[in-house]
């Protein structure tokens, strides 16, 4: 099974590992017998995508990336396990596209002149105002 992130890259599942473990906070009964939360833990340098798709996920400044490459997730939001796993699954999808994203390069632009204008207008008018919180002479 695949797991897509967009028209040009996927994740194979088989390189995802999931451990369920148990959820942290307020559970009541539950709390300390049933193991609703998920880890995801994705290994990276070794996963099969595309080699500057790695580059950039590893460049990522990120809590989640260890020092050795691996992706570690902690999905624990909802009562189910099924569901925090689809959540985790969510959650790498958004990291990988955050990640991917081709910035838009800036375009340089020149100000135009109404809008100097204005600006030194402006500047004209705060001129007068705090002139006129000086001594009055008389």
């Amino acid at each position: 099974m695949k797991i897509i992130i967009n028209n040009s890259l996927y994740i194979n599942s088989d390189e995802l590992e999931f451990t369920a473990i148990r959820a942290q906070g307020a559970g009541g009964q539950n709390v300390n017998k049933v193991s609703s939360a998920i880890h995801l833990r994705w290994d990276i340098q070794n996963s099969s995508i595309p080699e500057h798709y790695k580059q950039k996920l590893l460049a990522v400044n990120d809590s989640r990336l260890t020092a050795n490459g691996e992706f570690i997730l902690k999905a624990q939001t909802h009562r189910t396990q099924a569901r925090n796993r689809d959540d985790a699954v969510s959650r790498l999808k958004a990291f990988v596209l955050s990640a991917i994203k081709v910035e838009k390069k800036r375009i340089k632009t020149r100000p135009t002149l109404g809008s100097k204008k204005r600006r030194l207008e402006g500047k004209k008018q705060n001129k007068q105002k705090k002139a006129m919180r000086g001594k009055v002479p008389y």
